[in-house]
């Protein structure tokens, strides 16, 4: 990965890669060009036309859909370049192969998202609210929990996967078998429910671009205090947002009457309705709610372009019963947005790898300023963080050097609510887990001053002698 972000580094300064007529990278902003080009060869177009007419460069017409929305823009597709017109037909028709997900975009907040479930949640919102759970998410989720089987459906939902290219993204491959709710599913389902729930307020005065709408939800960019000042309506709010529009009874409620609709709908009905179905939804919901409601987003390893471990990593004992705090001291700034938090994890690697010599970055987790969650060793192998104590509990970082200042409330929050809710909940911490600054076991100055005497309030601090 590092030679391969020197070569580009390169290719750019000789100006090749602007010169390059390969077809467009698999981007967000890709795609919002290719809008652009949509809106601007017919100014008049209002939002609903542009999102019609996108539904019919993807195929996205069947009859469920139908049912919602009626049939797509049936005026002719807008003459637009053809690279554009390409681009959106294979980027908004979804499909998955066994090893690799199409119809997916890379973001400028390191998440990948599909683009039909967000195509169809923004036009629901906009023509037809009743059709916004069950067009960008509910359906898919009632297939997959129902196609897994019985409870407790670990492997209903998922996988994530990695770029082959962080710079020039153009294939996605999965990181396990695929499920039709995989990670990029969800986060373009849950983006479609935020904006489509956004605009069905709006209607008869949606915004006057639909391309100017993703720009300010994909690509703003955080300064100061980071999401703790940013605005409500950004991609990396996406899981809290959700969850003030979603609840558990909620989402049954429509997973449940999505599948109803579609059995009538469909030649093909599947699984009947009973007792058994209603287990396996309930069970699906719950293992949703815990995953992508209670978890934060975690960028994994391959996303922010780690090096493989060196040698054999050993496998911890779950649940562990400590979890232990730390900051980076170097780099000593918050990182605010994925390519900078990204550069920040392969430059602590490099240092814990090549100057003292480790397996891997130490860290289990490393907690960013941009709304992420960064993955370390993770949750299933032994780090390097806090000697003597490494197998007992998992080692949480903040990027940035908090001896006189703290973390943002939001980035705090991350590691304080979120990572322990998910760990408890996941069975990898338990439920009475212990939480101790760095400094308590260790002599060293660690997590800074200021990051200890916050740390010391929060519910599961307990104070300990000091080793010399």
């Amino acid at each position: 990965m590092g030679s391969m972000a020197i070569n580009i580094v390169a290719m750019v300064a000789l100006g090749t890669v602007a010169l390059c007529h390969a077809a467009p990278q698999r981007t967000m902003e890709s795609f919002i060009t290719a809008v652009e080009q949509v809106e601007e060869w017919d100014p008049e177009m209002g939002v609903l036309s542009v999102l019609k007419t996108l539904r019919r460069f993807g195929g996205l017409d069947d009859p469920f859909v139908r049912h919602f929305l009626g049939p797509p823009s049936e005026t002719p597709l807008p003459t637009i370049p053809s690279e554009a017109s390409d681009f959106l037909r294979s980027a908004i028709s979804h499909r998955v192969t066994e090893t690799e997900e199409e119809g997916v975009v890379l973001t400028g907040d390191g998440t990948t998202v599909a683009l039909a479930p967000l195509i169809l949640g923004v036009e629901a919102g906009l023509l037809a609210p009743p059709g916004l759970y069950p067009l960008a998410l509910a359906r898919t989720l009632g297939l997959a929990f129902l196609r897994a089987g019985t409870p407790p459906l670990w492997d209903s939902l998922g996988p994530g996967g990695c770029w082959d290219n962080l710079t020039s993204p153009r294939t996605f491959t999965l990181s396990g078998t695929p499920t039709p709710a995989t990670d990029a599913v969800v986060n373009g389902g849950m983006d479609g429910v935020i904006l489509g729930a956004e605009l069905s307020g709006r209607a008869p005065k949606p915004p006057p671009r639909l391309s100017g709408l993703l720009r300010l939800y994909y690509q703003h960019r955080l300064q100061g205090a980071g999401l703790s000042s940013a605005p409500r309506l950004i991609s990396p709010r996406r899981r809290e947002n959700f969850r003030t529009l979603v609840s558990p009874s909620l989402l049954q409620d429509q997973v449940r009457e999505s599948l109803a609709l579609h059995r009538r709908l469909t030649a093909h009905p599947g699984p009947e309705e009973g007792q058994e179905s209603e287990a396996v939804l309930r069970a699906g919901v719950e293992l949703f709610v815990h995953r992508y409601m209670d978890c934060p987003a975690i960028i994994p390893r391959c996303q922010w372009g780690a090096e493989p471990y060196r040698g054999t990593p050993t496998q911890l004992a779950l649940p562990l019963s400590f979890l232990y705090v730390h900051h980076t001291y170097q780099p000593g700034q918050p990182c605010l947005s994925f390519d900078r938090c990204a550069a920040d994890m392969r430059a602590m690697q490099r240092f814990h790898q090549d100057d003292r010599g480790w397996d891997d970055i130490g860290y289990s987790f490393v907690v960013g300023s941009d709304g992420y969650v960064y993955e370390g060793r993770g949750w299933q192998w032994r780090g390097a963080h806090t000697k003597g104590h490494n197998s007992l509990g998992y080692g949480v970082s903040f990027i940035g050097d908090y001896t006189a200042s703290l973390p943002s409330a939001h980035t705090l929050a991350l590691a304080r609510d979120r990572l322990t809710a998910c760990a408890v909940g996941g069975a990898r911490l338990t439920a009475n887990y212990t939480v101790h600054g760095h400094r308590q076991l260790v002599n060293t100055s660690c997590p800074g001053d200021a990051l200890f005497s916050e740390i010391k309030g929060w519910p599961h601090f307990r104070e300990v002698e000091v080793k010399p």
